[in-house]
């Protein structure tokens, strides 16, 4: 094994955006680089490509279905705008599916591609640390490879969490791991949990015609600001999407005719409930990808309770020379612009005599609810844990988007607030917007905060962008 042990310069752990980045940025700048990537099948025998979470199983497949749930709803309005369409409009899953799928694969392909012509050395196995400069890989068949590395960056990313205390959970449910790979439609849904990627699929599910339940067991959104999170459940409600609030599953069973009989308690009146559905789909959470690296044998260092990675400003773990980016370290944002630029970044640094570190501060964020919500900076309660409620000024506005005017759409989620401090010059600490096309409407106003200088310009903005819609923002 000793003698035919492969040297790089630079050897990446995890083929999804962050590690991609970072390595043919290294091989940009003239270095030996490899990627080891392996895709664990999910507990339903679910695998795909490279490119990692965001390209496979998240961003990619969930903003394509969204943009299919959104279709139907402009259908809807169609006849509004004087188009003739028949109604009620079928939505055909398989075909969906067929055309998200394979526009992935394609993706996963043209990754495939570029370290090719990068000159990346891919290897499709799976990985765990011998020491702090080797790995032993191992491929589907058994057969083992030995790879070190000047600089090791372990960019795993994370899978769903299980509820593996809950029967029959593992058997019988699924994850955001097998939704957007189902062939057929998944009928009946019940989503489990109330994080971002539960409200995105639920409310994809109920646009394309589905019937589908939240089940909450606390607050939804947890992290995020929670008057604007009531409003967006407000609108998934209104649209069709039931939500059994404070409650948890205990059982999940399946009956003779396939159907799954799910047990579950009111945590209110401590009543037990039962009900039956085609699919319970878990969105708990996710844990990091670290359980199988060995990570001990090169001594790094992680956080005993989330098991993510723990690292500094550099991106450095406890052995200097091995770093770790993306949702595998601790205290970094799940998302995948940070992780491309991360990557890029560490790559500089490590090759290219480039001092910066990435910024992590005012991040903006889309949860790709029916009606979208972005925000950049902080929420209404951290701006007043941080600075106190005297020193917080917030101003807020309902609007109308023009186009949901002529179809007569409920529009009384609409919302946007800016959080403020309230001594002058009112630096905005963070943005909340409700809306359609919340993500790109974000990204504009994240440059006015992120960028230092005279924000006086926002409010102005924030009118212009919503149409003449809204009325003066009032603060509270």
């Amino acid at each position: 094994m000793e003698a035919g042990r492969q040297d790089y310069n630079l050897l990446v752990i995890g083929g999804g955006s962050g590690g991609l980045a970072c390595a043919k940025e290294a091989a940009q700048l003239g270095k030996k680089v490899a990627v080891v990537d392996y895709v664990e099948p999910s507990p339903r025998g679910t695998r795909w490509g490279l490119g990692g979470t965001c390209v496979n199983v998240g961003c990619i497949p969930k903003k394509l279905i969204h943009q299919a749930a959104l279709l139907g709803g402009m259908i809807r309005d169609a006849p509004h705008y004087g188009w003739d369409v028949a109604q009620p409009v079928l939505h055909d899953w398989r075909k969906m599916a067929e055309a998200v799928q394979n526009y992935v694969k394609s993706l996963n392909w043209g990754h495939r591609v570029q370290l090719q012509d990068r000159k990346v050395k891919y290897f499709n196995i799976k990985a765990s640390f011998v020491n702090e400069h080797t790995i032993c890989g191992v491929t589907k068949g058994g057969k083992e490879t030995l790879l070190s590395a000047e600089h090791i960056v372990i960019a795993t990313g994370g899978r769903p969490r299980y509820p593996t205390h809950i029967e029959g959970a593992l058997e019988y449910g699924i994850t955001s791991d097998d939704i957007f790979w189902l062939k057929e439609s998944p009928g009946k849904t019940l989503v489990v949990g109330a994080s971002y990627v539960a409200l995105e699929c639920a409310g994809f599910l109920t646009g394309l015609g589905l019937d589908t339940t939240v089940m909450m067991r606390s607050i939804p959104l947890r992290g995020f600001d929670q008057q604007m999170s009531s409003l967006v459940t407000a609108y998934m409600a209104s649209q069709g999407t039931r939500f059994l609030k404070h409650c948890t599953p205990s059982r999940v069973q399946k009956l003779p005719d396939g159907q799954l009989q799910v047990t579950w308690e009111d945590l209110t009146s401590g009543k037990e409930n039962m009900g039956t559905f085609s699919t319970v789909l878990w969105a708990i959470g996710r844990i990091p990808e670290t359980r199988s690296l060995n990570l001990e044998n090169a001594g790094i260092n992680t956080n005993p309770n989330s098991q993510k990675i723990l690292v500094d400003a550099q991106e450095a773990t406890s052995v200097p020379h091995i770093y770790a980016i993306g949702d595998v370290a601790e205290g970094r944002p799940e998302l995948t612009p940070t992780a491309i630029m991360a990557g890029k970044l560490l790559a500089r640094r490590l090759y290219g005599q480039s001092l910066d570190v990435m910024d992590y501060s005012n991040v903006p964020t889309t949860v790709f609810t029916p009606l979208e919500y972005g925000c950049v900076g902080l929420s209404e309660e951290e701006a007043m844990a941080r600075h106190g409620e005297e020193h917080v000024e917030v101003y807020h506005a309902y609007y109308k988007p023009l186009e949901f005017t002529v179809a007569e759409r409920d529009a009384s989620q609409c919302y946007i607030k800016m959080v403020c401090l309230r001594k002058p010059p009112q630096l905005v600490l963070g943005l909340h917007f409700l809306g359609p096309n919340a993500g790109e409407v974000t990204q504009g106003f994240a440059l006015g905060i992120k960028v230092p200088g005279p924000q006086a310009c926002l409010e102005p903005l924030l009118m212009e962008s919503l149409g003449g819609g809204a009325g003066p923002p009032t603060s509270r």
